[in-house]
């Protein structure tokens, strides 16, 4: 039951990562072929962040056709190229660039333009094209969807903003730092949700200017259950794995490749996983306080189930093995801060919107999700012995 008395809420949580958000389609796919044929949505409650929140509107809009919703993103994110998300074209490039510094060394020249290294009105277009936000109240008002969660960060005070559209029972919400606001979600909110700081411009909502969502979001699994969802599904984008502390310690200076790609894991998947980590402390006290005390004394505080899915393989490696993708204008521009190579291809993973490394993570997905499928299923309530039979494995003619 949930918290509001209602049936069980599974929250889906899709934090940002520019490209590396084609991992997390990989996983969307492993979850369609694991529920039984004609499913209802297992995800009342959707959150998304920077790109995570591209996704996150994409399901939710399809929430009343989740495996619709599921192979429309994979045709996207299966068949990208990076000049459906920004202008690759040299002239476009370098002219953007140079704006860039002269806004940033001579006095502010150009500071009162939207200023940014690249010009990402192809991503505009793209979502112009495929996004179908009057489906929103549809779903809501059948049921399929309780609410969709995008969250920004708004550069004047620096809170965290978590635009929702739901069910009228959830209320809006304010924390230290961050905010939960009802609204009638748009274009302009996947856009700043997304706009990653200097890479992609801000965007004006109302009357302010808003960026990244992963930028000072300090609890990135609270939008949910603000929201309702009595267990969570995360599905981060963290591209070390099982990197031991030595192995992390330089043995020369940093390039500044390295530096930005520390920067952008900051972020992106620093601030997730240590939610995590709080949201596991909670549980593990909550079990050791009897619930007749929970009762009588109400610490404001109860379970809340969560099963988190990263990828298996180093994202960075990944993306070196196919930095050559990149367009040739920003190969250029990239080359020199070490940002093709080694260590230094954190960022590239960032910005590799190129069919083969999209693919790549779409299958490490698939693959990671897969493995988890007994996971999963109890997660969703399903008992994997009954629907598939004693060995649990899942039928190949399913899909």
């Amino acid at each position: 039951m949930s918290q509001d008395g209602g049936a069980p809420r599974a929250g889906l949580i899709l934090s940002g990562g520019g490209a590396r958000a084609a991992y997390q389609v990989g996983v969307l796919k492993a979850i369609r072929r694991l529920l039984p044929h004609g499913a209802p949505n297992p995800f009342p409650v959707i959150c998304g962040t920077s790109a995570g929140a591209i996704n996150a509107a994409a399901m939710a809009t399809h929430a009343n056709r989740f495996g619709q919703g599921v192979r429309g993103l994979e045709a996207v994110w299966g068949s990208f190229s990076a000049d459906q998300v920004y202008r690759t074209d040299t002239w476009g490039v370098s002219t953007r660039a140079m704006r860039w510094l002269g806004a940033l060394f001579f006095g502010g020249v150009g500071a009162h333009k939207p200023i940014s290294l690249l010009d990402n009105r192809p991503l505009r277009e793209l979502l112009g094209r495929v996004m179908r936000f009057q489906r929103l109240e549809e779903v809501i008002a059948s049921g399929d969807l309780h609410g969709l969660s995008i969250t920004a960060s708004r550069y004047t005070g620096g809170e965290s903003v978590s635009f929702f559209q739901g069910h009228e029972s959830i209320p809006a919400w304010g924390r230290a730092r961050r905010l939960g606001v009802r609204t009638q979600l748009g274009l302009q909110h996947l856009l700043a949700s997304s706009a990653i700081p200097v890479v992609f411009p801000a965007v004006r909502i109302g009357e302010n200017f808003y960026g990244d969502g992963s930028v000072r979001q300090l609890a990135p699994i609270s939008p949910a259950l603000h929201m309702g969802a009595d267990r969570v599904l995360v599905i981060g984008v963290s591209g070390r794995v099982g990197v031991a502390a030595d192995e992390q310690v330089p043995q020369r200076y940093p390039s500044v490749a390295e530096i930005l790609g520390h920067v952008l894991d900051s972020a992106f998947i620093d601030m997730l996983e240590g939610d995590l980590e709080r949201l596991e402390r909670i549980n593990r006290t909550l079990e050791h306080i009897p619930e007749k005390v929970r009762r009588r004394q109400d610490p404001g505080l109860r379970h809340v189930q969560a099963l988190h899915i990263s990828p298996s393989e180093e994202l960075d490696d990944i993306a070196a093995a196919h930095a050559h993708e990149l367009p040739r204008s920003l190969r250029f521009f990239l080359r020199g801060s070490g940002a093709t190579t080694g260590a230094g291809s954190t960022v590239a993973s960032y910005l590799l919107f190129e069919s083969g490394f999209t693919q790549a993570l779409i299958d490490l997905g698939y693959r990671d999700a897969m493995q988890r499928e007994t996971e999963i299923l109890r997660f969703l309530g399903y008992d994997p012995a009954r629907l598939y039979g004693r060995s649990g494995t899942v039928p190949t003619d399913l899909w």
